[in-house]
């Protein structure tokens, strides 16, 4: 038994642009846009997790429920001495959940968050001496795939979070297929979905009192400014979230409080009052309608847990 963690440096060996660069691009493109992996510096990952103590957003509590309740038909499906990869582990928390069900083998968890990838996975194998812990430090949004000498009979990726609605449909189609491809034949993925339900809740869920979302979405200009040397204020820009019903997603932007810039790398982007950045979506499915995108991936859909408000909505996929 060990306490050690694994550590793999994924993020070196990644292509595509920079944070820099990325900024850079959608700064200048029209509408203006950001990836949402770039909210999660350390301080990002931290107000993430207060996010989720928010009384407003439910999606935290309602999975955890649904996952206490299912681990031990979740261990079923999957069987003994597995490797589970948890995309975008962030604190490792509802992993917790499942562990004493299922006993995998092996846990590896990734995310782009180094240190927070650190602390987390080392709590873990602190609290679970007879799991064998590996960290790989990448965006997996990027590149996916396991980390040379992790491996396992049975693989399962676990998503929590319905981060898989930060992509498009068609994008997330995308990555259900590269992440098919990168796990041996027969591997199965617990992947989390958020449901369309009243607008009311949603939106509230992305705008709580407590100003903890705005804060979250600040702080990606806070980064800019702290990582790149950007001249931004983040007072001349305000949170908003709503719900956008044709494309069934809530949007994350910052918007513009005054006509402004901001000035990075010798380029001048100019905002208008009222013109935004665009920094999130999260898409809202039904659970038909998860269920056909990821028919369309190459998965068959095993089982699928919802709470008795049909507020979220685990599922078990298999590639086989």
């Amino acid at each position: 038994m060990t306490t050690a963690v694994q550590f793999h440096d994924q993020h070196l060996d990644e292509a595509g642009p920079s944070f820099r660069e990325e900024v850079i691009l959608g700064l200048g493109r029209s509408p203006r846009a950001l990836s949402p992996k770039y909210f999660y510096d350390e301080r990002g990952s931290r107000l993430f997790e207060a996010i989720c103590e928010q009384p407003e957003y439910y999606l935290t509590r309602t999975e955890e429920g649904i996952l206490s309740r299912a681990a031990d038909e979740i261990a079923a499906l999957v069987g003994p001495d597995s490797l589970m990869v948890e995309l975008g582990s962030g604190a490792s928390r509802k992993v917790r959940l499942l562990l004493e069900a299922m006993r995998p083998r092996r846990y590896l968890g990734m995310d782009i968050s180094r240190d927070f990838l650190l602390q987390s996975t080392r709590r873990l194998a602190a609290d679970y001496p007879w799991l064998e812990v590996h960290a790989a430090w990448g965006d997996f949004s990027r590149r996916l795939e396991l980390p040379p000498g992790v491996e396992g009979r049975r693989v399962v990726a676990f998503f929590p979070g319905s981060s898989i609605g930060n992509f498009t449909p068609r994008e997330a189609e995308a990555f259900l297929v590269r992440l098919r491809r990168a796990m041996p034949p027969g591997s199965g993925v617990l992947i989390g979905v958020d449901l369309v339900k009243d607008h009311e809740i949603l939106e509230a869920a992305y705008n709580d009192a407590a100003g903890v979302t705005a804060a979250f979405n600040l702080n990606l200009l806070a980064r800019m400014r702290r990582e790149l040397g950007a001249a931004v204020e983040l007072d001349a820009f305000r949170h908003r979230a709503f719900f956008n019903a044709p494309a069934s997603r809530i949007e994350m932007h910052l918007v513009s409080r005054q006509r402004q810039a901001i000035t990075l790398d010798g380029q001048r982007f100019a905002f208008e009052a009222g013109e935004t950045l665009h920094t999130e979506n999260s898409c809202k499915y039904s659970v038909a309608g998860f269920q056909a995108l990821a028919a369309r991936a190459g998965y068959r859909s095993r089982a699928v847990w919802c709470d008795d408000e049909a507020l979220f909505s685990v599922h078990y996929l298999s590639s086989d």
